[in-house]
């Protein structure tokens, strides 16, 4: 049966000579991979060249459930991007955020709240001009609401620390390691008041921002046990050095 579905691409997985594995996070069907040609000929109906990190895409897929991988029967461009692909930071940030997102969700259900968060925040990220350091800080920070664990911001109050395992500022020292410090924990205080509108009224040193993202993915590797490390982080960082 075929279905029109928007999909945000995350990750292309080579699988033989002539095909590959894309895994996307689609509207109808939450994350699903497709098998994909990687030809390049024209008037193609399904242009491997739109499967790029965080493309939005509608697509003419045939799905069935007892498929793990679908096909695709035709593509085309959503949302046209074009500050993204170009702009080296923003680039660097796509494929960081798209290799966060491949390793997170792994769920095949539809939730049309993350999809819309998803999609917006592409959309802000195209057409941001100031403040572009703090938006994978952000955006990973207010990711974590549709993950079910965003952490309680009421709870602070100068001198606390944060419990990265339960999400909370707390007055006392934890019982067990996995706590920010006083200091660390008023600079994580900061993040969780930023959103896209008002992070460019803020700034945060280059060690500071460091910080903040190891951080925030210790955050989601002690909520998500099988979260690994994210390999483009090294190469994002780098730029803001």
């Amino acid at each position: 049966m075929l279905f029109t579905t928007r999909g945000i691409i995350l990750h292309v997985t080579p699988y033989n000579d002539n095909n590959s594995i894309v895994h996307a996070y689609t509207e109808l069907f939450g994350r699903t991979s497709y098998l994909v040609a990687r030809h390049r000929k024209r008037k193609m109906l399904v242009s491997y060249a739109l499967f790029m990190p965080l493309s939005v895409i509608e697509m003419e897929v045939e799905h069935l459930k007892t498929r793990d991988i679908q096909r695709v029967k035709e593509t085309k461009i959503f949302y046209p991007l074009s500050s993204i692909p170009s702009h080296p930071v923003k680039n660097a940030i796509a494929l960081f955020l798209a290799e966060a997102l491949y390793r997170l969700i792994r769920t095949n259900e539809a939730d049309p709240k993350l999809f819309d968060y998803l999609t917006s925040s592409i959309r802000y990220l195209e057409i941001l001009e100031q403040g572009i350091a703090n938006f994978h800080l952000v955006f990973l920070i207010h990711l974590s609401r549709y993950m079910g664990i965003f952490p309680n911001a009421e709870s602070y109050m100068p001198g606390v620390f944060f419990d990265l395992l339960n999400g909370v500022f707390t007055p006392q020292t934890p019982d067990h390691p996995h706590y920010l410090s006083k200091e660390e924990s008023a600079v994580f205080s900061r993040l969780l008041r930023l959103n896209y509108e008002n992070m460019t009224l803020h700034s945060f040193s280059g060690h500071e921002r460091t910080t903040i993202i190891q951080h925030i993915l210790a955050y989601y590797r002690l909520h998500f046990t099988d979260f690994p490390e994210i390999k483009s982080l090294a190469v994002m960082q780098s730029l803001f050095r």
